[in-house]
This record gives C-alpha cells, structure tokens and sequence, in this order.
C-alpha cells in the first residue's frame, strides 16, 4: 500500500504534533468516543446564507454555522455524484482507483477497507440514508454499512451507549429537481446569474427554483438537528455539513470549474470534544484551510480515535491524526455519462488551473441528462441564434489546452488567463503541481477506459496498475506531451510519434496516435504535403493492424477529417464496425459513437441507418453504465 510518497510528492508531509497528539489521546480517554453525523445535500455549491449569499433562504445551516467552523475553501474533487462518492467512501482519489468515470464498475484491492468498515472495527454503529452511487462492481455497493436504506437512522442502533457514525443525503437539491416547476417562493428577477449564463427568464427562473430547493434541503436538515437534541445528542455528537459538488446547473455539475467543485462545508465539534477540533476551530469562525473529499473519511476515522489504512490518500484535517494543511488541491473530469472526456485541475485557494486532454472536441457536447435542464436548452438555442456574448459562446465551442483563472478578480472563472504573461510563473507551478499529482497517484485516466478493462482484465485496476512494470512517469508525459505535440517543428513531431506508435505498450500507442490525429484535425496546424501523407501513412497501418482495439478508433479519427476519399471511407467503416458493442465491447463502442458524433460532416451517406440497426444493449454491456451506448445510438439516428 502507498501513502507517503504521494502525501509528499504533492500534497505536502503527514505530521503530528507529539503534543498535539498526546493531548488528544489523554482527552479521549477520560470520554466515550464522539457520535459522528454528517448531514449532505446534492448538487449544490456554498450558496447559502451563511457563505454571503443575500438571496438564499437558509436558517438552519446558518444557525449551525453560527456555531461551527466554516470552510472557505472545500472541493469535491470530482463535480458528478458517482465519483465524488467513490472518493468519499474509499479515502482514495477516485482516479487512483479507475472509478473517476461516472457510473462505471471497478473492483478494489483484495481487503480493501472503506471508511464505515474501519469505524465499525473501532465500535461504531454505521447507518447510510440513503444514496450510495459508488463506482464499484455488485457487491461493494453497500460499502460497508449496517443498515444502508431509507430507514437508516442512529436511532436504530442496537444499544444506546454505542457510538454511532450516520449519514442522511437530501436529494431534494438535486438537479433533477431544478426541472421539477412548482411556486416559486424566490423571486427570478432578482436571482444572481453568473457570466456564462445568458441572463433571461427561463434561467433565473432555473436559479430561483435552484434556491427554493436549497431551502426545502435546509429544513430537512433542520429536522434531523431538532432529532439530535431530542434524543439528548447535541452535546456528544460532531456534525458535519456538506454538498456532494457544486450546483446542478449547467456548467457547475459536471465541470471541474471552482464552480463544480466547490462545496459548502461546516464543522461543528461540541465543546466537551473541543480537543479533537481543528487547531483553527472557533465556533462561529472561518478557515482558509484546504481541505477535500478525498480528506473526509481520513477525518472520520481520527476523530474516532482508530488508525487511517496505508491505502487511504486523504490527510485527516481534525482529531488525534490532524495533519499538515494542504498547499493545494485536486479535481477530475473523466467519461460523463455517454461523453468521453478526460479533465484535470488544481487550486492553491485562489487560482484554478485546468489542463484539458480532448482540447479539440467542445465543452458540452450532447448529454441527454443534461439537456434535459431548462437552461441548458435555451442556452443552446441562443448560441444557435448568435445571441451571446464571449463568455456565454464559450461551452459550445472547442477548448483550449489550459485554462488559468483568478477567483479573486473573476470568480465567475471566465477570463482564460493561461497566455497572460504576467502569470506565467502561477500557471507552470499548477501545470507541474497536477502533473506530478499524477504521476505520485497513479492516475489511471491516463489510461482510456477501454484499455484498463482489457489490460487489467480479471484483477482490480489499483492492483494491477501498482504491480505492473509501467514507467508512470513516463506514461503521464506521454499523455500530457500527446496534446501539445505540434509546439514542436511538424516534421519533428511525425518522426518522433511515428516511433510512440511502434512501441510494445497500447497506452504509449494510443497517445502516439492520439497525437498524430489531433494534429491532422487542428486548424492550426501547417503541414507540409510530404508530413500530412506521412502522418497519413502511420495511422491508417494502425487503424489496419494494431491489436488494441482504442488505437485503432484514434487512428480512425485522423483519417476521416484529414484522410482521401478511400482512407476516409476504411475509417467509417472501422468506427460503425466499433459501435457494435457485441464485438469489442461497450467502453470501446462509446468511444467510436464520440467520435462518429465528433466528425458527423465528414461521414458519407448511410451511416445513420447502419447505426440504426445495433443493438443499444449485449450481454458486454456493464452493469452501471448499460444505457450509454443506446442513449448515444438514439441521438445520433433521431434526425
């Protein structure tokens, strides 16, 4: 198991104080362990009253942050639920894990403990009410819990003197509930709209049902509060709050903008466990300290009093195991229902770096779940119609490679300022900081989802990426050097991927082709006759012959858009072969509807009705991400 060279490398050194530690322990001793609740809310970013916000509606979790400790600063790590969880539950990055994709099926190492197993090793009854949404095989849905369902409740526990750890997650704020129209209690006209929103009536009425349901999550907690004291709990129980990543409007989910990532987060520890309270813990405070979903299990644990495992990556931020605040912090994008992408970013509290590995395809490509909201249809509609501004354009065109943004000045993160040479030396410091997280991490959406089933077949993906022989260094500038390629001279460029592409590794094949691809389909690349034929050249022998059947797609891709007529009519029939999830599987068929979609101007006649005739489900389809493929087949043959 590994932490050390992973907190170091990155996140900064895991110390105690010894009299910290010492103090803490002589404490606990003389009390029974600390009830742990923590209260959580979906799709919603700190727009509550107690972070500033004038328009929200929310008593109960202002009256607890009047007594608790607020943090300025919590990212989710990943701005989607299924990941987001996956990094709660496990104390591991979910990258780390493969389980950054949304609604995929990893499996974990052979005993790995979750956070509940480990509090019930310590004593705790532990209740889960109710969402789970993790992303493992059947089996690990549970993680752990004792009673895991509607009903779930501390009440419940066996005897009344046993410690309990209880979660209740108030779906009500969820985005699915921004569409559900009911009488508005918040008035539209007078909702904040951010930069990148066109400020219309369908949107601020979107905002404003947004904020109606943050005061219906607000009462809901309120109620389970009120429980607490009932029960006489109030003053041995520490409570946190949360939201499981930002808002449900577009652009916030889904995005690991601050927007998507950022997340209201307070503490309250009562006075008679003050001992285990942050260094910094005032009731009614602030801290700017960094903390983040991959750190909250960790935390659960010390303020138990048990042992955090090796595997866990997160740095406890309160209790006897309290370590050193972080410097900065992490968020990943990876396949987002039926989309295909791949995002990292990484604030130091102020500045936002993201470094986008699919830069030529757009921000938001088709997404039915997506489109399903209001906003995001009238937004559509009105880039369409060329009724918006520069920053409202933005998501429905193509990206850039990096993206550096100033809260401070523009927390609405809409001046890209990634090419300002005044912050030339902030945007290499978050560029290396996120490439070298990767590499301590294991990041394996280096790897395309596709290839980490087919290569780490029957073991885990951790397992098998920590025993394998792969430089990981080597494996992340690989990917990292694949999306700037062409900054170098075009023919340097071709010979030097032409050999990426012959290597004994698929995961260096398919960034080398990767490359090659995006060069050939990159307006702002100037090849010469003699280099475009070359690069021609390579790619069509790797669409022909390579074994991993990914490779073959991204070949695929940079002959249709730069190919002649007879390339161009091999990759067609290539990617319509791929789409049939009964031959390479569904992870493989979703990426050649992508890219199909990507590229739908350069396919000849015919295609959507041989698309038409796939089967939308097989017996390869897995278990949490089945519907993908079909949700893909129905929007590519629906005109």
């Amino acid at each position: 198991m590994i932490r050390s060279w992973t907190l170091a490398a990155v996140l900064g050194c895991w110390l105690v104080s010894p009299a910290y530690l010492t103090s803490a322990r002589a404490a606990d001793e003389t009390l029974p362990p600390p009830n742990i609740l923590w209260l959580t809310s979906e799709d919603n970013g700190p727009q509550l009253g107690c972070y500033g916000d004038e328009y929200a509606d929310t008593p109960h979790l202002d009256q607890l942050a009047s007594r608790s400790l607020r943090y300025q600063k919590c990212w989710s790590n990943a701005p989607v639920c299924a990941p987001a969880r996956t990094t709660l539950i496990s104390g591991m990055y979910a990258t780390s894990l493969g389980g950054q994709h949304m609604r995929s099926g990893v499996k974990v190492p052979e005993g790995f403990q979750f956070y509940p197993d480990v509090l019930r090793e310590a004593g705790y009854y532990c209740t889960n009410n109710s969402k789970t949404d993790y992303n493992f095989v059947k089996g690990l849905g549970k993680g752990g819990w004792h009673q895991c369902d509607g009903k779930a409740h501390f009440r419940n526990r066996p005897r009344k003197d046993q410690p309990f750890f209880a979660i209740f997650n108030f779906t009500i704020s969820h985005e699915s509930k921004i569409r559900n129209e009911h009488t508005l209690v918040h008035d539209p006209d007078k909702a904040p709209v951010p930069a990148y929103h066109p400020d219309v009536p369908k949107v601020r009425r979107d905002w404003a049902q947004y904020y109606d349901r943050l005061t219906e999550m607000d009462a809901m907690c309120g109620r389970i509060l009120k429980q607490l004291d009932e029960d006489g709990l109030t003053d041995s129980t520490i409570v946190f709050y949360y939201g499981d990543h930002g808002s449900g409007m577009p652009r916030s989910k889904r995005w690991p903008f601050n927007s998507g990532l950022h997340v209201p987060f307070l503490l309250h520890v009562p006075e008679k466990y003050k001992h285990l309270a942050p260094q910094d813990y005032a009731s009614g405070g602030v801290t700017e300290r960094l903390v983040s979903f991959v750190d909250m299990g960790p935390t659960a644990i010390s303020l138990a009093g048990a042992d955090v495992p090796d595997s866990m990556q997160g740095v406890p931020f309160a209790g006897p195991l309290n370590g050193e605040s972080k410097e900065l912090l992490f968020g990943y994008r990876g396949r987002m229902d039926e989309r295909v992408d791949m995002v990292r970013s990484c604030t130091d509290g102020r500045f936002v770096y993201l470094r986008h590995f699919h830069p030529e395809r757009i921000y938001f490509a088709y997404l039915d779940y997506m489109f399903q909201t209001p906003t995001t249809q009238v937004w559509k509609e009105m880039y369409d119609a060329g009724e918006l501004n520069e920053a409202q354009s933005k998501v429905w065109e193509v990206k850039p490679l990096e993206e550096l943004f100033d809260l401070q000045s523009d927390p609405d993160e809409v001046n890209n300022l990634a090419k300002d040479p005044a912050h030339a030396d902030k945007l290499r410091e978050l560029r290396n900081a996120t490439r070298n997280w990767m590499v301590s991490t294991r990041d394996l959406g280096v790897l395309p989802e596709a290839e980490l089933h087919r290569l780490s077949g029957k073991q885990d993906p951790r397992t098998w990426a920590l025993n394998s022989d792969l430089d990981w260094e080597k494996l992340v500038n690989i990917a990292w050097r694949a999306t700037a390629a062409w900054n170098d001279l075009p023919d340097t460029a071709v010979q030097r991927l032409e050999r990426v592409t012959q290597r004994p590794s698929s995961i260096d094949r398919y960034w080398g082709v990767r490359a090659l691809a995006l060069g050939l389909t990159s307006p702002n690349t100037d090849l010469s006759d003699e280099t475009k034929a070359k690069a021609l050249s390579i790619l069509e022998k790797s669409a022909a012959d390579d074994k991993a059947p990914i490779v073959r797609a991204a070949a695929a891709e940079g002959l249709l858009v730069a190919g002649n007529d007879q390339q161009r009519d091999q990759a067609q029939a290539l990617l319509l072969d791929l789409s049939n999830a009964d031959n390479e599987g569904h992870y493989v068929a979703m990426t050649a509807l992508n890219l199909i979609d990507n590229h739908r101007d350069q396919l000849s006649d015919g295609w959507q009705t041989q698309l038409s005739k796939l089967p939308r489900k097989t017996k390869l389809s897995p278990e949490r991400a089945d519907s993908y493929v079909g949700r893909l087949l129905q929007y590519l043959t629906a005109d």
